[in-house]
């Protein structure tokens, strides 16, 4: 009994390996980029879109909206503006920015709706949840030019500012729900990453207590935040994770790598950006599931032709977005896209039943049962 239990043990290890292979294995990239256009940069995904920009000369960059292909993308751009960035997604829809007014689309360029306040020099829309917005903005009234963090619900007129008190700017990166998240500096300090749930007041420091000199969040979903901090021991960036709390904070920074950050994360995965000696000190996209020891480099997944890479997003099935820079220096949109569950099903299975084919019929059928009862199905 004892050796056919160790033998169900060593089988779903086998199959866990299997399973997790495929799926490394199984990504599909798709160079998202427009046909025409020299680069391309995406940066979020939710559902079916992704968001970002394409161009690549010094006066034609535009926001831009994909479903999947390149030749699916939307040019978002303004009608009256010069250059305009889509950086995220969410629901029908995105955000961004055009000539230093945060502005915000519903899926073509004619719906922009420009967020911009009254009176404030340049503002930035960062990140949506489909309703509400949020940003940063300099208004003449603060000091030097430093931004403060904002929250708007679909107009200019609705912004909120974030900026806690005694603290000399701040800026918000991304919205899921309720809450909100980016960084600020509070006075004499360097930058901590910060957590809100809709107003100034209530904003949560999340800067860890010790081993960091600064800190900031780019991302939540779920109970989770995600972001980097500067190690004052290793003297670079070093990727983080956070539960809502100071305390709760996971240090995700691989080992072979010199600095390391998260962009965003769907709760359970993360992705970024690190380089070091296991890269060649080139940067690399990369993609967590909450520990450093879980680190994959997307990098490899990519075709031959490419130096550097970047994962900005991923969405609640796994995919992910980003951009990769080729040996001229030009910037291409990626889509790394996951196999369907039910097709990593059927390849986990495949794999399972070339293990089982080596023992006997009667083995085959006594394990089967207990193998299924021992992954809970």
């Amino acid at each position: 009994m004892t050796s056919s239990r160790n033998a169900v043990f060593v089988l779903l290890a086998l199959l866990t390996a299997t399973q997790n292979n495929v799926l490394a294995a199984a990504y599909t990239v798709v160079d998202l980029t427009p046909s025409g256009l020299l680069q391309a940069q995406a940066w979020a995904i939710s559902g079916a879109q992704q968001a970002g920009t394409s161009g690549g000369t010094e006066d034609y960059w535009h926001a831009t909206l994909w479903t999947g292909t390149a030749d699916s993308y939307v040019d978002l751009h303004p009608s009256g503006f010069a250059r305009s960035y889509a950086y995220d997604t969410s629901g029908t829809q995105q955000i961004g920015e055009a000539d230093g007014h945060a502005m915000v689309w519903a899926g073509t360029a004619d719906s922009h709706v420009d967020l911009h306040p009254s009176g404030f020099m340049w503002s930035v829309g960062q990140a949506t949840n489909g309703t509400q917005q949020v940003g940063f903005g300099h208004h003449p009234t603060y000091p030097g030019s430093l931004p403060h963090a904002l929250l708007w619900s679909g107009t200019a007129e609705s912004y909120v500012d974030l900026n806690p008190s005694g603290f000399s700017q701040s800026q918000a990166h991304d919205i899921r729900g309720t809450q909100q998240v980016g960084q600020g500096c509070p006075a004499g300090a360097y930058s901590h990453a910060l957590l809100w749930s809709g107003t100034a007041e209530s904003y949560v420091d999340l800067h860890p207590a010790d081993g960091f000199g600064l800190s900031y969040a780019s991302g939540i979903s779920g109970s989770q935040q995600v972001g980097a901090g500067f190690s004052i021991t290793g003297g670079h960036l070093h990727a983080l994770l956070w539960y809502g709390t100071a305390d709760s904070v996971v240090d995700l920074h691989p080992s072979g790598f010199t600095e390391s950050y998260v962009s965003g994360t769907n709760g359970i995965q993360q992705v970024g950006r690190g380089y070091g000696p296991s890269t060649g000190d080139n940067k690399h996209a990369l993609l967590w599931s909450s520990t450093a020891d879980s680190c994959v480099d997307l990098h490899q997944f990519l075709p031959a032709g490419f130096n550097e890479s970047y994962a900005g997003g991923i969405d609640a099935l796994g995919n992910i977005v980003g951009y990769a820079v080729d040996t001229s220096g030009n910037a291409h949109a990626i889509l790394w896209q996951v196999p369907e569950p039910a097709t990593l099903v059927f390849l986990a299975l495949g794999g399972l039943a070339v293990i089982r084919r080596r023992r006997s019929t009667g083995w085959r059928r006594e394990r089967a049962d207990q193998n299924v009862s021992a992954l809970g199905v």
